[in-house]
């Protein structure tokens, strides 16, 4: 399988750059914070340099699976289109049935899930416009 590994990397980014934005206090920041009942000091405790290394390694790994699955796929719509059902089809339904049993909220559900899927959907265009 011929894979540009600069269009993985590119996608890895762009997850850091949606979430900068996804999360940030203007849009979904201060409920997503909320809803995990994290305050300001104990996001201050956190290790962000092994959060935000892991994340981005997750990153690397999603747009390399993502890619597997596209194939050949060059055209962008149609990376959009593999990357929205990965987000949707997969994370989201999967990342629903643990909210459920978990007993979080449906705003946390809706926050993260729409991330993940707005995130693999740029992922795919990427990878595909890079092929």
């Amino acid at each position: 399988m011929d894979i540009n590994y600069w269009a993985i990397l590119a996608a890895a980014v762009s997850t850091f750059v949606i979430g900068g934005i996804w999360y940030s206090p203007a849009v979904f920041g201060k409920a997503w914070m909320r809803e995990n009942g994290f305050t300001e000091e104990s996001m201050k405790n956190a290790n962000m340099v092994k959060i935000f290394g892991l994340a981005f390694l997750l990153g690397l790994i999603a747009a390399v699976n993502l890619a597997m699955f596209m194939g050949p796929e060059d055209k962008p719509e149609m990376g959009a289109l593999w990357g929205f059902l990965a987000g949707f089809g997969w994370v989201a339904t999967f990342v629903g049935t643990h909210y459920l049993f978990e007993r979080k909220s449906f705003t946390l559900f809706l926050i993260n899930a729409g991330y993940s899927i707005v995130a693999l959907t740029v992922m795919g265009v990427i990878i595909a416009a890079w092929k």
